[in-house]
């Protein structure tokens, strides 16, 4: 197989471990990717050496495996299992990231395998009226989770990730620490949450002194810290605005500790909110952060400062919400309003 070995690259560091999914979980940790990164990626990995062994009459590792295994796994994926682009492009990331930062091999034909187009998709956006309704069906920290979510504009990940240190009620700011592509960035925090906030953090810290003590483990630090700061885990400082309310193994230690709320926690007492609130659209957890900028732009702050608030990259993924409101805003009439008619029910 034509190959190319990148052992003598700086950038490839080769893996201590001896088994292959292990091997990717530590390249992945190498480069502090996220544990939903590490997941994929190693789901993928496995998956590929499966599909293989069926299709191809027995195991093999992917050294000995070429552009005809990855094409025809891609091209699985796309026929008969119909994935959507955005499955069929983390799949193949995954096969880079195996052959490429795992094995350190440089494939030509790597550069060769199509990536299915992204799609633009207009998000689904709720009314003002119906994100008021919404929250009105929700109660508890779930409640509050989601009007944080609507009137920050966060991603659930990174208000799940708060820490009391990263929210500023003198500033009415929240610092969100690492967001999507490790990035920092700084949104408002909504005057109008601040009494509800201080009365979690307060209901928070009986938690986090109750840990103290019992003794338990402080919560996860990123990036090493914790072997350089070892008792910062358990300062109040870095502690969760939103713990679990049980204790559960970190996947990358080993360790009992206390994370915070699981997504699902949210995404259940969503849908039912969802439901009884009669709204009758495709609504997610994601849909209060396309409602946050929509809204914004329908207000009329600038879109350089939504991109911001965002954390997006481009401002072209910021301009899919001009979409909605050049329909929504009523600019364009349609032609059959001009037209002198009157349609029965019936």
């Amino acid at each position: 197989m034509n190959r190319y070995n990148r052992s003598d690259k700086p950038d490839w560091v080769p893996p201590r471990s001896i088994k292959l999914l292990d091997q990717v979980r530590e390249r992945v940790r190498y480069l502090h990717y996220s544990l939903q990164t590490e997941k994929a990626y190693v789901y993928w990995a496995k998956a590929f050496v499966l599909w293989t062994a069926r299709s191809h009459g027995g195991f093999r590792h992917p050294r000995e495996m070429g552009q005809a295994e990855v094409e025809g796994f891609l091209t699985m994926l796309a026929t008969e299992k119909q994935v959507a682009p955005a499955t069929h492009r983390q799949a193949l990331n995954a096969l880079l990231f195996l052959y490429r930062q795992v094995l350190g091999m440089e494939l030509p034909w790597m550069q060769q395998i199509g990536r299915p187009p992204e799609r633009k998709r207009i998000p689904a956006v709720l009314t003002v009226q119906e994100v008021q309704t919404l929250l009105s069906h929700m109660a508890g920290t779930e409640a509050l989770l989601a009007a944080l979510l609507y009137g920050s504009g966060l991603r659930l990940r990174e208000a799940l990730g708060l820490r009391v240190k990263d929210v500023d009620f003198d500033r009415h700011a929240i610092i969100v620490r690492s967001g999507k592509g490790d990035k920092d960035r700084v949104v408002m925090l909504p005057r109008a949450l601040a009494p509800r906030l201080r009365a979690q953090l307060i209901q928070v810290r009986a938690v986090w002194g109750q840990d103290r003590a019992t003794g338990r483990g402080g919560v996860y630090l990123p990036h090493a810290l914790e072997r350089k700061y070892p008792r910062a885990g358990e300062s109040w400082a870095w502690f969760w605005v939103f713990p679990s309310a049980k204790l559960s193994v970190d996947p990358q230690t080993g360790v009992e500790r206390r994370h915070h709320l699981f997504e699902e926690r949210l995404n259940r007492q969503l849908k039912k909110a969802v439901v009884q609130a009669g709204i009758a659209k495709h609504v997610s957890v994601h849909t209060l952060r396309h409602s946050f900028a929509t809204h914004l732009l329908q207000a009329g702050t600038d879109i350089r400062t939504v991109q911001e608030l965002l954390g997006h990259s481009d401002v072209s993924t910021t301009m899919i919400y001009t979409h909605v409101l050049k329909v929504a805003a009523g600019g364009t009439s349609s032609p059959l309003d001009a037209l002198a008619l009157h349609l029965s029910p019936g």
